[in-house]
């Protein structure tokens, strides 16, 4: 285990009360598990909100990065609208 180091915080009343209720419900043994505990959860969050950054940016990296020309967007508009004809086409023709 790394060595502690003590440290002073300031919580507000609804945030030590639920503290000492955890503690005393024995949910945790003292008030310093439950602030590591909230620590530990931070830190889990912390971690995978980088990874998600990570991952976004990799993908805009990809997207910059692919060599195949960009759409304008009513070359877009052109393109969704003729998947959405299609679609349709073959929902009517699945149908019959």
């Amino acid at each position: 285990m790394q060595s502690a180091e003590k440290i002073s915080i300031t919580v507000t009343p609804e945030m030590l009360r639920v503290i000492r209720e955890s503690v005393e419900a024995g949910e945790y043994a003292s008030d310093s598990e439950v602030i590591h505990d909230a620590m530990r959860l931070w830190q889990r969050q912390r971690d995978a909100h980088a990874e998600r950054i990570q991952a976004i940016k990799a993908r805009i990296r990809r997207s910059l990065d692919d060599p195949r020309p960009s759409l304008s967007e009513a070359e877009m508009n052109t393109a969704l609208e003729d998947m959405f004809e299609r679609v349709d086409r073959e929902i009517d023709h699945a149908s019959k």
